[in-house]
């Protein structure tokens, strides 16, 4: 008899660990009704992959929301890395905060900025990430100023952005992509490089001057 409790213990274990979930590869049950629909436009894997990120990376998100690219570089920069996750609403932070502690991610650090500040650590991080933030932004060139500040010696910031003059029917909310780089310019950045694959966006890879 004892032998049979303990075979059905060993195999009740097995079962469990299988169905364990690991940081980043379960399903999301927090994930935004409107993520799937973003994600077919912005492939994160795609993305994130051309923007350079590794594990163990440091990392500063700006603008990160509920969480729909949080999660993504958490999972790749794995447990050796940091992410510092910021925006400017308390309670979508309180938001992400669960939707990361409900994922097993213990390299996610919440910060509260505001319109200017990011609030990021001084010279810590090697990327910034803004994915459809810099058009979101009340004063994008001041806060974009105060991100070069939280970037290590070479640094770079990668930003995700609809282009206008791939999709004009987004009139009055994207920028065009010469508005884009006159931002970029006159808060001290230039263009590293510029990837244009994407159907409706364009990324930058900004460095300082």
């Amino acid at each position: 008899m004892k032998n049979v409790v303990f075979i059905i213990i060993a195999f009740s274990l097995i079962f469990l660990s299988a169905f364990s979930p690991v940081p980043g590869d379960e399903q999301d049950p927090m994930a935004r009704p409107y993520e799937p629909r973003l994600n077919e436009r912005q492939p994160p894997e795609q993305v994130l992959k051309t923007i350079g990120i590794k594990p163990g990376m440091v990392i500063g998100e700006v603008g990160a929301g509920s969480g729909r690219y949080t999660v993504e570089i958490a999972s790749r920069i794995g447990p050796s890395g940091k992410l510092y996750a910021n925006d400017i609403q308390p309670d979508v932070l309180a938001y992400l905060k669960l939707r990361c502690k409900g994922r097993g991610f213990n390299n996610v650090e919440i910060i509260l900025g505001d319109v200017t500040k990011t609030n990021l650590p001084a010279g810590a991080l090697d990327m910034v990430i803004m994915v459809n933030v810099v058009h979101c932004l009340e004063k994008p060139v001041e806060l974009l100023k105060d991100i070069s500040g939280s970037l290590k010696p070479g640094g770079l910031i990668a930003i995700v952005e609809g282009n206008l003059d791939k999709a004009p029917d987004a009139a009055g909310e994207w920028y065009s992509r010469s508005k884009l780089l006159k931002i970029y310019k006159d808060a001290g950045y230039v263009l590293v490089r510029e990837e244009t694959f994407l159907p409706k966006d364009n990324i930058y890879i900004l460095g300082k001057k």
